[in-house]
């Protein structure tokens, strides 16, 4: 399987309507896929994953994350962005 083209998206912050929605805007506006999402609250904190395919992006990565670390500074919410393949190494035992 390649995992060139995907990435990981993290968001994390207080819980408020909108969140999800802002955070997808984005992606759809630069034709980004949303493979799979998972979110959460854990007292009040809002925590949700989203692995995404940038194949057909109008972004180079750099680019897409800094425009959704951009939104989530705006949302006030935390955003971090990773390759599939960077995140899974960090998060290996």
């Amino acid at each position: 399987m390649n995992d060139e083209n995907k990435i990981i998206i993290t968001v994390s912050g207080a819980d408020k309507v909108g969140i999800v929605a802002n955070i997808a805007a984005i992606l759809s506006k630069f034709k980004v896929n949303i493979e799979d999402i998972k979110q959460t609250l854990m007292q009040g904190h809002f925590v949700m994953f989203m692995l995404c395919d940038i194949e057909k992006a109008e972004l180079n990565f750099k680019d897409l994350k800094n425009a959704l670390i951009e939104e989530g500074n705006r949302i006030q919410v935390e955003v971090w962005v990773q390759k599939k393949g960077i995140f899974e190494k960090m998060h290996t035992v």
